[in-house]
């Protein structure tokens, strides 16, 4: 059975979403725009099952597609599409996305920030900084630079540590549409972290080899979020959509407008 972790509390997931669940049957979301936000070495498809389990709920999503070419130009990219919702917003990232929406989620209209299997920067400190103390995991010993300085995943790293969890067809698709990614991004630092004064949810991929689940775990404690354990590889939302579109939705019914 998978646990939540809140404030020391420890829930069972199940029972807590199950309620969740309920609650969301009986009222329209309290926040409906949904803003996704996608990590590196991937593009906005990796959110292409959550997206229909949300819209189904009556949810209005949109995705940002990262140019994945510096911290600045994404948090830009995200910030023109939550200049387009037209009120209140939950913002999620996954991975990568995390840094990005820990910057562009001190914009008024966010109203809670998701992190799925993601990097959660504090003020001052960059992607490489939060993950360094806890040394490099499999997946991140399988990415590869060229010589100007733009990164991918290797076939093996893509195949057997960052989608392992899915249908071999899947991890296939999930390497052939990996984006090229600016590697010295990485080391671009937080100005300013919105985690710090809104409220954050986080998915926390038990079985993830490219960033360490207690890395993700401690992030959450350290944000006083509300932390959900699911069984699931780095993309988890490709793994487990139902289980992340249902912390998503908790987030938009918990947040308030």
């Amino acid at each position: 059975m998978r646990f939540f972790r809140w404030s020391g509390v420890v829930v069972s997931l199940s029972l807590l979403l199950a309620a969740s669940m309920s609650s969301f049957a009986q009222s329209k979301p309290r926040i409906k725009n949904i803003v996704l936000v996608h990590g590196a070495f991937a593009d906005g498809s990796s959110w292409a099952k959550v997206i229909p389990i949300l819209e189904s709920k009556g949810y209005h999503v949109t995705v940002v597609q990262n140019p994945l070419t510096s911290l600045t130009d994404d948090v830009n990219a995200a910030l023109r599409i939550i200049a387009l919702q037209d009120g209140p917003t939950i913002l999620v990232g996954h991975s990568w996305g995390g840094v990005v929406i820990t910057q562009a989620g001190n914009d008024p209209k966010v109203k809670g920030l998701v992190y799925v299997a993601a990097y959660m920067p504090d003020q001052g400190k960059s992607a490489n900084d939060t993950s360094g103390p806890y040394g490099p995991t499999p997946g991140q010993k399988s990415i590869q630079l060229d010589d100007k300085h733009y990164a991918r995943v290797s076939s093996e790293g893509a195949i057997k540590y960052f989608a392992q969890g899915l249908p071999m067809t899947e991890r296939r698709t999930v390497l052939a549409v990996q984006g090229q990614t600016y590697g010295p991004m990485f080391d671009e630092k937080i100005t300013r972290a919105a985690w710090k004064s809104k409220p954050s949810w986080h998915v926390i991929a038990t079985e993830d080899l490219m960033l360490f689940p207690t890395m993700e775990e401690t992030q959450a404690i350290k944000a006083g979020g509300k932390a959900f354990k699911i069984p699931a590889c780095h993309v988890a939302m490709l793994q487990q959509p139902q289980k992340v579109a249902e912390v998503i939705m908790a987030a938009a019914n918990g947040a308030k407008p």
